[in-house]
């Protein structure tokens, strides 16, 4: 692959990455809500749970879905159940910041599943492996999966740090239990975009 290509697929995957998502959303949730060090695990489970899925979308799994439709729609059903679950997790938040918090912060295993039930991480996948690959070009879609991985990661730990730099500056309850639900809102208005693409 000529290295001219690194600089434009680069660009891409830090467009496709930091761009707003159900995925950056959790994790500038989590960046308010949970120490740093507890979102970075689910940025790592989501960096790498995306760099398989992008693999295996290289080796054809995109394709599968439009031979099978069934699984499209299991796969936009299952997506939406998971960030109307999220959702309502984050609105019954109290609010209250705490470092010995009850509450378990969202995972290295929810980060990876949710790259999966995300249709934004598909799309994204399908469209970098089009656009920039050869198809089932394995040598190119891992050099691509490469690139990827650190600007993803870091991508997604920026929205932790922006969450983290909120949860300084806003120290009352009834200001974090207002961001919560504005973010469960926005994770709940994404269900209905994927219900009706």
């Amino acid at each position: 692959m000529n290295l001219s290509m690194i600089l434009p697929m680069s660009a891409f995957a830090l467009a496709a990455s930091i761009s707003p998502g159900p995925v950056n959303l959790v994790c500038l949730s989590s960046g308010t809500r949970y120490p740093i060090a507890d979102g970075l695990v689910f940025v790592t489970g989501a960096s790498l749970g995306f760099i398989l899925l992008f693999i295996s979308v290289g080796l054809g799994l995109y394709s599968l879905l439009t031979i099978v439709p069934v699984l499209e729609e299991l796969l936009r059903w299952a997506g939406v159940a998971f960030l109307l679950y999220l959702s309502v997790e984050l609105a019954r938040d109290s609010g209250q910041l705490r470092e010995n918090h009850t509450q378990t912060a969202p995972g290295f295993a929810t980060g990876a599943l949710m790259q999966w039930l995300n249709p934004k991480a598909w799309l994204a996948s399908a469209s970098g492996i089009g656009a920039y690959t050869n198809a089932s070009d394995l040598h190119q879609t891992l050099i691509f999966a490469s690139v990827y991985l650190p600007i993803c990661w870091l991508s997604l730990s920026c929205w932790v740090y922006a969450g983290a730099f909120l949860r300084r500056y806003v120290q009352r309850s009834v200001v974090m239990v207002t961001i919560n639900r504005t973010l469960a809102l926005l994770l709940a208005i994404s269900c209905v975009y994927l219900l009706i693409d």
